[in-house]
């Protein structure tokens, strides 16, 4: 039997494991290179060959399924596992315009000669319009024996930038909490000289809290402001999801204060739980 040798020990070469060996010898002594089987080359090629064909058919099968059946499910499916995964799409929030701003619309500020003082003192203002409905809606609450009182009407960007930031720092609020209870500046709707804030005089404790709902002048208000073209800006559950706010209300009893809220507004008015007119009204 043939002997390999090294400089430490003699080994056989029989005894090498031949998937080890680099070359066998022949028949006449001679060393020759092994060969790497074929057969396994060509299952290898089939195997790339197969996963690409399989890769291929899927893209084809997931466009045309649709088309053919008409049935959009496997897209929408595969869309839904994207969104779910946190990774950013292409398609656009249907529900609020590109300009929201912490669910709150842009407004412009009212020019100073547009507005009408509500107070001897002239600290509550708003536009001509809405602060003449506004003295009828005050004189109508009083005779039936309600005495709202006028908390804020008319704000400057100025003034909405103390109101939003000062106060942030204050409460230690995230600028997403904030927003919930105040519109940053040029975001507010009391820019526009068409939003108001009421309370009921007799319960002063409950001036600008959800507990206003419960007095005696909000539930006139809800009962009488349409009448006098006001409408509450942030029901529950509002579609900018702004906090319920009792005590907010806006003007649009004419045409620029409708359009200033509701033109290229993808947001649709709330309507009351009650029919908005009685059977007996009804033609």
């Amino acid at each position: 039997m043939e002997q390999v040798g090294n400089a430490n020990n003699d080994i056989q070469a029989d005894d090498i494991p031949v998937a080890q060996r680099e070359s066998q010898p022949d028949a006449k002594g001679a060393a020759i290179a092994i060969q790497p089987p074929r057969r396994m080359a060509r299952f290898g090629l089939w195997m790339v060959v197969g996963v690409l064909l399989a890769l291929l058919l899927g893209g084809i099968t997931t466009m045309l399924l649709p088309r053919l059946t008409g049935d959009s499910s496997i897209v929408d499916s595969a869309s839904s596992t994207i969104e779910a995964s946190g990774a950013e799409t292409d398609a656009d929030d249907p529900a609020l315009p590109d300009d929201v701003l912490l669910g709150h619309f842009p407004y412009d500020e009212a020019l100073d000669s547009t507005l009408e003082p509500l107070t001897a003192d002239g600290s509550i203002r708003l536009r001509e319009s809405a602060a003449e409905r506004m003295i009828e809606l005050l004189e109508a609450a009083r005779r039936d024996n309600i005495q709202l009182e006028l908390l804020s009407g008319f704000r400057s960007v100025e003034d909405q930038t103390t109101i939003f930031f000062d106060r942030k720092a204050e409460r230690r609020q995230r600028a997403v909490e904030r927003a919930s209870v105040s519109a940053p500046p040029g975001y507010s709707e009391h820019h526009t000289g068409y939003a108001i804030d009421v309370g009921d005089a007799r319960e002063p404790d409950t001036h600008l809290i959800e507990a206003f709902e419960d007095t005696d002048a909000f539930e006139w208000m809800e009962e009488n402001a349409a009448r006098f073209g006001f409408e509450l800006s942030f029901p529950r559950n509002n579609p900018q999801g702004v906090s319920y706010e009792p005590w907010h209300w806006r003007f649009v009893g004419d045409r620029h204060s409708l359009e200033t809220f509701y033109k290229s507004r993808n947001i649709r008015p709330e309507l009351p739980d009650r029919p908005l007119v009685p059977p007996s009204e009804r033609p």
